[in-house]
């Protein structure tokens, strides 16, 4: 897919900036009014249980099940599998320093059911209890790998590209971070290792469409020499726009899929990649690259503050190329042609050639004209010097300066 017209994306930046940085606002507001993030037991700890309702024995709907659980306050219930099986997992959070709890809970859970449909028709299939010490290192854990991701971007970003290429991938990542985090906290979102593995995969599928970007970057970047900073942005984004936009729809369709076949942290997996295609996206192209175009200019600014404090002008080999290239056009003298004569004179522009020109045309008016059939008599004319043109004349080329390009 090809687009002939350039696209002004960097136009729009503030405007997607903007509608960012609101995200995250509202989502600090979320995490304020809902009491903090819906953390699940793997980064609290509780008990975990998986039981089945036997089909043949009674309808069970998930909404029956969540009322019969309700006495235990604080659970997740979800489906597992086919509805048709009848397959629920409960997650219950434990409160700090019960060591009772599991045994306790584990009872409760199965009176509870067995009461409602039957102790005959329920099976417990799993039963396993999350403590403390291993929620606390598994979110430690997930702090550090989300580090070392962001290092290893930077590092990478900045050895292919430059500096302020790694700083604006880094910061982009940041940013996805930051902003899946705010959509779990406004739509109360239960944050599991899910949560974590589908924040991963977003980073990275953001990572990876920057870096493509800014590859294009790189090679426009000697290929357009004369253009400025943002025409080439505009133009890279706009020749890989067609490559984004079969990748998403690719990854959007087998998305949808899952999130609607899928159930429990399957769908909530699903959306938050929904979520995270669009934001992946607009973050490459109107925050990462937004970053280096503004990120380059202040630097501009800065270094020609420094020339003209210093020099009291700019320094030419410092200078942008268009600008560089304006003013050598301005300083560079224009050289006119010189034509030397040649064979006799009088020449053109000489007053002997203007005084016999002006006899001539008086001897001329006195004369007859020549009948239609006769050619006028033509004076012979003195035959050319070597290398001297039609008028005798031998054209002197300026000499023309070769500037070195700087490479």
């Amino acid at each position: 897919m090809m687009f002939k017209r350039v696209i002004d994306f960097i136009r729009l930046r503030w405007i997607f900036i903007g509608f960012s940085i609101f995200t995250m606002l509202a989502g600090v507001a979320g995490y304020v009014v809902n009491g903090g993030f819906n953390l699940s037991i793997d980064f609290t700890s509780g008990l975990a249980q998986q039981f089945r309702i036997d089909p043949s024995y009674t309808t069970a709907p998930i909404a029956q099940v969540r009322a019969v659980l309700a006495p235990l306050n604080r659970f997740d219930l979800q489906a597992v599998g086919n509805p048709q099986d009848q397959e629920f997992l409960v997650k219950v959070q434990a409160p700090a320093a019960d060591s009772a709890f599991q045994a306790r809970t584990e009872t409760q859970i199965q009176d509870l059911l067995g009461r409602a449909f039957g102790a005959s028709a329920v099976k417990i299939q799993s039963s396993d209890f999350v403590g403390p010490r291993y929620s606390s290192e598994l979110a430690t854990q997930t702090i550090w790998i989300l580090l070392v991701a962001i290092l290893g971007i930077l590092i990478y970003a900045a050895f292919r590209f430059q500096f302020i290429y790694g700083a604006a991938a880094v910061l982009t990542t940041v940013h996805d971070a930051l902003f899946m985090v705010a959509v779990t906290a406004i739509f109360r979102i239960e944050f599991t290792t899910t949560t974590v593995a589908a924040l991963l995969t977003i980073i990275g599928y953001s990572i990876n469409d920057t870096i493509v970007i800014f590859d294009r970057v790189r090679e426009n970047k000697g290929l357009m020499r004369e253009s400025d900073l943002g025409t080439i942005l505009n133009t890279s984004i706009t020749q890989t726009l067609g490559r984004t936009i079969l990748t998403n729809t690719t990854v959007f369709l087998s998305i949808i899929a899952l999130y609607v076949v899928g159930s429990g942290d399957i769908k909530n997996f699903a959306l938050l990649m929904i979520v995270g295609i669009f934001e992946g996206t607009y973050s490459t192209i109107y925050v990462a690259s937004p970053i280096v175009y503004m990120w380059t200019k202040a630097n501009d600014r800065r270094r020609r503050a420094r020339e003209l404090a210093k020099y009291g002008r700019l320094v030419q080999g410092m200078a942008p190329a268009r600008e560089r290239k304006e003013r050598e056009a301005a300083e560079e003298p224009v050289v006119q042609p010189e034509f030397i004569p040649q064979g006799p004179g009088p020449f053109p522009g000489t007053p002997e050639f203007v005084e016999e020109s002006a006899e001539a045309s008086e001897a001329a008016e006195g004369q007859e004209e020549p009948r239609a059939m006769e050619k006028p008599a033509q004076a012979p004319q003195p035959a050319p010097l070597p290398g001297a043109g039609a008028q005798g004349y031998i054209r002197v080329q300026p000499v023309r300066r070769h500037k070195k390009r700087r490479r």
